[in-house]
């Protein structure tokens, strides 16, 4: 399954080399939403970012709300790390007057928490973008292309598909909705495929893959399975656009509406499953984007046809950073 993407993210690279349309309204909500819940940091820095020089008014407005947004969670993490600062300096009095394994462990987990926390104060305060600014993992946002009204929209989605009818109690039974399976469409997906399809693009993808499949070799007596992350990335390198299903949730008063989306996967190709993975994302052509974008229901063998018409790519794979 392609549980990590590397994304394009720059709204005015969609805008002059896809001529899509900007749905600034659905990216204001997305970053008001996620900033009273605290949920900004599962928007990646690069997509808070693309505002940060704005065109206009209604661009300007987005990069204050993301501004703002962004001190509000810097202030939350200067209290949690003054708070395990304190939980250390703590379990080191007691260390040192009466070792106990409860200060013991306060003293690795306020340790490992302190670490954890500069860490994602530095990514929030850092100015310039780096590569894993624009990676994306299970529950976080990307912009994704859809058709509307005729015209290709570029709308911000979760990465995890809310399927029509789930509640958040059924995507919590069923976390794996990121992935749809090309060889599940008409089941699970149903509702779904010939209806509402988009398009994300990515520029690598990552899985888990057991480490002696990675190796060609069967485990040892007794050897445990150890997971390795690989990234494979597209030879030579290109924009990959990602065939997907998307999803829209009306937001009862509290909450606001929800676009999710799933990106389909298949048999691997050759080079993906030597390096020990058994499914890969699909990668359309260009040519085949309006027509993967205006599904016709009553014409699944064309989409089926689209899918298989895939862009001609190899990937290189490597152990991820």
């Amino acid at each position: 399954m392609c549980y990590s993407s590397m994304i394009r993210a720059e709204h005015r690279h969609f805008v002059k080399k896809y001529g899509v349309h900007i749905s600034l309204r659905r990216y204001y909500e997305m970053f008001w939403k996620k900033r009273q819940d605290g949920g900004l940091l599962r928007i990646p820095k690069a997509m808070r970012a693309d505002f940060a020089l704005p065109d206009n008014d209604q661009e300007r407005k987005l990069a204050e709300l993301v501004a703002e947004g962004e001190r509000e969670q810097a202030n939350v993490l200067e209290a949690r790390l003054f708070e395990q600062r304190a939980r250390l300096a703590e379990a080191e009095r007691a260390l040192a007057t009466r070792p106990t394994k409860k200060a013991e462990n306060d003293r690795r987990i306020a340790t490992d928490k302190i670490g954890q926390v500069q860490r994602i104060l530095a990514d929030l305060q850092r100015i310039e973008l780096l590569d894993r600014d624009f990676r994306i993992f299970p529950g976080h946002y990307a912009p994704v292309m859809i058709e509307h009204d005729g015209q290709r929209l570029l709308v911000p989605m979760r990465y995890q598909c809310r399927l029509p009818g789930w509640t958040e109690a059924d995507e919590r039974r069923k976390p794996g909705t990121y992935n749809a399976r090309r060889d599940n469409l008409e089941q699970a997906w149903r509702k779904l495929f010939g209806r509402h399809h988009g398009v994300m693009v990515a520029t690598s993808f990552f899985e888990n893959v057991p480490r002696h499949r990675v190796e060609h070799r069967e485990l040892g007596p007794d050897e445990p399975v150890e997971n390795t992350v690989l990234e494979f990335r597209p030879r030579p390198p290109q924009d990959m656009l990602v065939a997907c299903l998307w999803s829209f949730t009306k937001g009862a008063d509290e909450e606001g509406d929800l676009f999710s989306f799933a990106a389909i996967t298949d048999e691997p190709p050759p080079e993906v499953a030597a390096a020990g993975h058994d499914r890969c994302i699909i990668p359309i052509r260009e040519e085949n984007l309006d027509a993967w974008l205006r599904p016709n229901p009553k014409d699944l063998d064309a989409l089926y046809a689209i899918l298989d018409d895939r862009a001609p790519t190899y990937f290189e794979h490597q152990l991820a950073a």
